[in-house]
Parts: structure tokens; C-alpha cells; sequence
């Protein structure tokens, strides 16, 4: 499978996403965790929890409609792999996240800036995990 370098579009990701998260720790005192974001609005402690939090997951989702409105087109989404492997793949993060109380973009992100030693472990912990699930699906499984 290839893939793509794109330094430039990561490199402004990136910020965008650094942006985001100081923004929501400076203005409303938040850690920008996608997963518990997600979860406020499922069950909202109160009406402010669910609007901010619904405003932020659809910035997070526009991306795509962004790019249309900027290039005239969509842009290219390819999934190497079966739904059934997607739902596996959710379920998985999601039992991840679960016990490793925070995903990501909590630990990896907000975590890792703010020098959190459970957030160091946890983003670790990722990247093994990824690095050791990649290999076994493309080597091993995939033969």
C-alpha cells in the first residue's frame, strides 16, 4: 500500500490542531480529548457542556466541506480496509480508550504538552501498539 508525503498539509494540520487545543484550554479551561468531547455530547452534564462541545465536533468534521468550498472538488478519501475491519478497528479504540482513560489526542496532544507523565506512558503505549498492530495486519495476517 502506498502512501502519501505531505509534509506541508501535516506540518498545518498539525498547527491547526495545536492551535485548537491551546484555544480550548485558554478560553474554556478544557483539554481538547476527541473521545471525551464526543462523550459530553452523548450526556451532557448541562445546555453550555453540549454547545461548545458540539461546535468544536463540527469543526472537526467540516474539513472536507472546507476543502470543496476552496478547491471546487472533494477531497480524495481511500479505506484500505473491509467494514468489518472498521468496526473492529472502532471497537478496539474504543475499549482503548476506555481503559486507558483518554485517547490520543488527550494524551498525545494536550498530555504530551503538558509534560503529563501518564500522558507519556499513554502515548507510548500507542505508538507500540500501532507500530506491532501494522506489522502483524501487513506481514503476518496479509502475508
Amino acid at each position: 500500500m502506498e502512501t502519501l508525503f505531505t509534509p506541508v498539509q501535516s506540518l498545518l494540520g498539525g498547527a491547526l490542531i495545536g492551535l485548537a487545543a491551546v484555544m480550548l484550554m485558554g478560553l474554556m479551561g478544557r483539554i481538547m480529548g476527541a473521545t471525551g468531547i464526543l462523550a459530553g455530547i452523548v450526556a451532557p452534564s448541562n445546555r453550555s457542556e453540549w454547545t461548545w462541545r458540539t461546535v468544536l465536533l463540527i469543526g472537526m468534521v467540516s474539513g472536507p466541506a472546507a476543502v470543496l468550498l476552496m478547491t471546487g472538488a472533494m477531497p480524495p478519501v481511500q479505506v484500505p480496509v473491509t467494514t468489518p475491519m472498521l468496526i473492529l478497528g472502532g471497537l478496539t479504540v474504543g475499549i482503548g480508550v476506555t481503559f486507558g482513560s483518554g485517547c490520543t489526542s488527550g494524551h498525545g496532544v494536550c498530555g504530551m504538552a503538558r509534560l503529563s507523565p501518564r500522558s507519556i506512558v499513554a502515548t507510548v503505549t500507542f505508538m507500540i501498539a500501532t507500530a506491532v498492530t501494522v506489522y502483524v495486519i501487513r506481514h503476518v495476517i496479509a502475508g
